[in-house]
């Protein structure tokens, strides 16, 4: 059996409006569609001003890295800037929201598992 992988630029990846929230778009860069079976790698974007609401997910953890930009993150019951370099854990069941409040687009990848059990309980 010959094994295979997938290469190509973020930009032939189509962008989707994230459910729920306003200026901001995701792209999943690496899924089940490339063959991966355990995880799915995404690109989020953020304009400015944009804004994901306050969600959890019941039973899937989160790896995030800022690529650019700043970030306002809730994470629980704080809030704290991220920007290009951090990287950030959401465990399983952590409230989250995200807001762009600089003047450029932020940009971050987010590492999740490939399961059918991902839901989304949105809190805001």
């Amino acid at each position: 059996m010959e094994v295979t992988g997938t290469v190509r630029s973020a930009e032939q990846v189509v962008r989707r409006p994230v459910e729920r929230a306003s200026g901001a778009w995701v792209q999943v860069l690496v899924g089940p569609a490339e063959g991966a079976p355990n995880f799915v790698l995404r690109k989020f974007t953020l304009e400015p001003g944009g804004v994901i609401p306050l969600h959890r997910h019941p039973t899937v953890e989160h790896g995030q890295y800022v690529l650019s930009g700043r970030i306002r993150l809730t994470l629980g019951d704080g809030v704290q800037d991220v920007a290009a370099g951090h990287v950030v854990f959401i465990p399983p069941g952590l409230a989250h929201r995200y807001e762009n409040p600089g003047p450029q687009a932020a940009e971050f990848l987010c590492v999740v598992p490939q399961t059918a059990s991902y839901e989304t309980e949105w809190l805001e």
